[in-house]
C-alpha cells in the first residue's frame, strides 16, 4: 500500500524516528499512526533493553521548587556520553521528567517512570525514555530523586553546570548566603552538617587508620592518642559543614559564618553526575570551588 508523505512527517515528529522505520512501521499498521506508534514503542522497548546494560555515567541534575519554596527536589538522569548530555531531545525529557516530579510527589525513580509525561497523553515518563533511547541509541536512566523539605526554614538550591545539585535548609539568613552555603557544599563535599551527625562507625575507622599510622613513629603511647586525637579532629572539621573553611574566606569556618548571620542549617542535599559510578571524571567540585572565591 502506499503511505502518504504527511503521515510519515507526523509520526517523525511524534517519535523522532527516522524516516524509514516510520514507513515500515506505518505498513505494519496499514496506515493507523496510532498503531504504528504503538508498534515502534515496542521496537524501541527492545532496543532500551538491548543498551541497558552499558555504562551511564553522563547526564544532567534537575532541580525544582516544591511546598511553595519549603521543599525542593533534585533528579539525576543518565547518560552514556557528555555530547548526548548536552543534546535538546535528551534535555527536554530530563526537564520534562522533573516537572512530573514536582507535580506529583513521587518519591522514587520507579513512581516517576510510571507515571504519564502530559496529561492526556497515554505513554508514560519509562515509555518515552525507552523512545529516547532508541532514538539517540545511547543507555539513558532516570537514577536518583531526592527530596528535602524544611520545617520553619526555607530550602535554597545551587546548580552548578547542571553537573552537581545541592538543597540547603536554611533557618535565618537571606537568599545571599542560602546560596553562599549551598555553593560551599557543592565545593566541599560536606558529609554531615554537625559532628554528632557523623556515624560513629567512619570517625572510628578514620581512628584505626591513624593509630596505625602514628604507631611506626616509635613514639611514647601518650603523644601517639595526641597525635590521633588531633587528626581525628582534623578529620572531623573536613567532614562537617560547620568546621569546614568556608570556600569565599577560608580564614573563618562555616560555622562561625553562620553565627554571626545568626542562621543555622538543618539539612543539606548534594548530588554529583555519576558519582559512585566507575567512569573518567572531571573535578567539578574545585572548579565551583575556583567560582565560588572568584564571585
Amino acid at each position: 500500500m502506499e503511505i502518504n508523505a504527511a503521515v510519515v512527517k507526523e509520526l517523525r515528529e511524534r517519535t523522532g524516528a527516522g524516516m524509514m522505520d516510520c514507513k515500515k512501521a506505518l505498513l505494519e499498521s496499514g496506515g493507523d499512526i496510532n498503531g504504528a506508534i504503538e508498534t515502534m514503542r515496542k521496537s524501541g522497548v527492545a532496543k532500551a533493553e538491548r543498551k541497558a546494560g552499558r555504562v551511564a555515567a553522563e547526564g544532567v541534575i534537575l532541580y525544582r521548587e516544591v511546598a511553595g519554596g519549603n521543599g525542593g527536589l533534585l533528579l539525576e538522569v543518565n547518560c552514556e556520553t557528555d555530547f548526548v548530555a548536552k543534546d535538546g531531545n535528551f534535555l527536554h525529557f530530563a526537564n520534562a521528567a522533573a516537572d512530573v516530579g514536582q507535580k506529583t510527589g513521587v518519591q522514587s525513580v520507579a513512581e516517576i517512570e510510571a507515571q504519564k509525561m502530559l496529561a492526556g497523553d497515554s505513554a508514560s515518563v519509562g515509555e518515552l525514555r525507552a523512545q529516547l533511547v532508541a532514538k539517540l541509541g545511547e543507555n539513558i536512566s532516570l537514577r536518583r530523586i531526592a527530596r528535602l523539605h524544611s520545617k520553619g526554614g526555607r530550602v535554597s538550591a545551587y546548580i552548578h553546570g547542571g553537573r552537581i545539585g545541592v538543597l540547603v535548609d536554611l533557618h535565618g539568613g537571606d537568599a545571599d548566603l542560602a546560596r553562599d552555603i549551598a555553593m560551599h557544599i557543592a565545593a566541599s563535599r560536606p558529609v554531615c552538617v554537625t559532628e554528632a551527625e557523623l556515624p560513629a562507625d567512619l570517625v572510628a575507622k578514620e581512628r584505626e587508620i591513624y593509630r596505625a599510622q602514628a604507631s611506626e613513629s616509635g613514639k611514647p603511647a601518650d603523644i601517639i592518642e595526641k597525635m590521633v586525637n588531633g587528626r581525628v579532629a582534623k578529620f572531623v572539621n573536613e567532614a562537617t559543614l560547620l568546621g569546614q573553611p568556608f570556600v569565599k574566606d577560608p580564614d573563618t569556618t562555616v560555622g562561625k559564618l553562620l553565627k554571626a548571620r545568626a542562621a543555622s542549617v538543618a539539612a543539606f542535599l548534594r548530588l554529583e553526575v555519576g558519582e559512585g559510578i566507575e567512569k573518567k571524571t572531571g573535578n567539578f567540585a574545585e572548579e565551583v570551588m575556583a567560582q565560588a572565591r572568584g564571585s
